[in-house]
């Protein structure tokens, strides 16, 4: 193992230099980084195909692409971002000036998931980067192919002591837990999250903490049934379910089930004409246990479509579980797997209870009317939604991605990713003359100040 408290201080020390600050070495590191992704590219979509049966169709959408974007956004605004900003002053301050400036947080640790091994390390690194931190970078172990070759990568483009990656597995976390770091971006289960939230409560580490949760996904008597069926389908079968926004269960309205479970199928077959199991777009269970676990929820229902699978290559194909209770082990933890399993509702208010009844989920789905999804927004919470659409909200780099309670804390992407590594330091610039009087004792300016002050 690495030796772990060396390149801390290693890191710490060069952040304590003062070059990574410097707005012209950002740029140049985020521009490595791109070339780096491009070299890159291919031999990372064979190790994800390897790992995870990730077709590089997919590969480019879900973790290329989205970074060549981050990146490019980040180059494009990075000097407004890094912008000294002068901010109103009140009277009672006068002669004052009041700036905000945005300052890097420093030495950063960078924990990412398996089920996206390459966006999920390498987008919250865009953010440490233009924000002017140094880096420690630790993949998941069981995208064992994809991890060994981001550490050639990272290894190749950067000096350790500014970016480093760490392998292994959890007594890893733990030892680099045990140090102490300016900033913790933790991607993963809300049981690890606290882990890590734990671990660095005796360093009152900033954190921020991209988790997950049991996202609904409601499908309303007005629906367009075709549309909703191709979206849903579309997103419980990206990655084999195994993102942490997809739809988790289904919330049906009563009258409408058995057409969407119809529509559903349909929608199937026509993103697999040749079905699944042998299709290079459809990715298989990441690991046996992960296979096992939801293998295992298919006795809690009825199949009523799919429900076939072959632990030798650990694809199980996308399955609607009907009569689920919602006590039953397939509604109490987040799926991350292509099992959907089927409530159903008569009114509305049915499912905001439901919801509101349960952890805050990353995300919220809505079929049906706009007026009526929004409705349901007003009156429920989770970390972003979407109003007849699954996914697609994550695309929109220039708004914030995160959860909010048990499914996370913080959000990044775009500016937010820099501002998720950065500090914003309020700095009041007050000129020796004049120096008004009535904030000294015995205070003879105490009403003038009082009635200004009440305004």
């Amino acid at each position: 193992m690495m030796d772990i408290e060396n390149l801390v201080a290693a890191q710490r020390a060069y952040y304590a230099s003062g070059e990574t600050r410097e707005l012209k070495f950002r740029k140049e590191q985020l521009r490595k980084l791109r070339a780096a992704l491009s070299k890159w590219e291919q031999p990372l979509c064979d190790a994800l195909w390897t790992d995870l049966h990730k077709g590089p169709e997919e590969a480019f959408l879900t973790e290329f692409g989205l970074l060549y974007g981050e990146i490019g956004e980040a180059l494009k605004h990075l000097e407004r971002w890094t912008l000294r900003r002068r901010k109103p002053t009140p009277l009672t301050l006068f002669p004052s000036r009041t700036y905000l400036m945005r300052e890097p947080l420093g030495c950063s640790l960078i924990i990412a998931p398996w089920n996206y091994p390459v966006q999920l390390l390498l987008s919250p690194l865009v953010g440490a980067i233009a924000a002017g931190c140094t880096a420690i970078l630790k993949p998941s172990p069981y995208v064992p192919a994809v991890s060994s070759l981001l550490a050639q990568m990272i290894a190749e483009t950067f000096a350790e002591r500014y970016i480093a990656v760490v392998l292994g597995n959890r007594e890893v976390n733990t030892a680099l837990l045990a140090q102490r770091f300016d900033v913790v971006f933790f991607t993963g289960s809300p049981a690890l999250g606290k882990v890590v939230m734990a671990a660095q409560a005796k360093y009152l580490t900033p954190l921020v903490l991209e988790l997950g949760g049991k996202s609904p996904c409601i499908v309303d008597k007005d629906a367009d049934l075709r549309m909703a069926a191709r979206r849903i389908a579309w997103g419980k079968c990206l990655n084999s379910g195994q993102t942490c926004i997809a739809p988790d269960y289904l919330f049906l309205h009563e009258d409408i089930k058995e057409a969407f479970i119809a529509a559903f199928q349909e929608a199937l077959a026509a993103l697999y004409p040749e079905g699944t199991e042998h299709s290079p777009h459809y990715v298989h269970l990441v690991r046996d246990l992960a296979f096992e676990r939801v293998t295992g929820y298919l006795k809690d229902g009825t199949v009523v479509a799919g429900g076939r699978y072959d632990a030798s290559t650990r694809w199980m194909e996308p399955t609607l579980l009907d009569g689920v209770s919602p006590d039953a082990p397939v509604m109490q933890e987040e799926i991350f797997g292509p099992v959907f399993p089927i409530l159903t509702f008569r009114e509305r208010d049915e499912v905001v209870s439901f919801v509101n009844a349960r952890e805050k989920p990353l995300a919220f789905y809505y079929f049906g009317r706009r007026r009526h999804g929004l409705e349901m927004l007003a009156r429920t919470t989770s970390g972003g939604a979407c109003i007849n659409d699954v996914i697609m909200h994550v695309a929109n780099g220039k708004v914030p991605f995160g959860g909010v309670g048990n499914s996370g804390m913080g959000s990044y992407h775009g500016e937010r990713s820099f501002l998720a590594f950065s500090h914003e330091r309020t700095v009041l610039d007050t000129p020796a003359r004049p120096d008004p009087g009535f904030r000294y004792m015995p205070y003879r300016l105490i009403g003038l100040a009082r009635r200004m002050m009440k305004r």
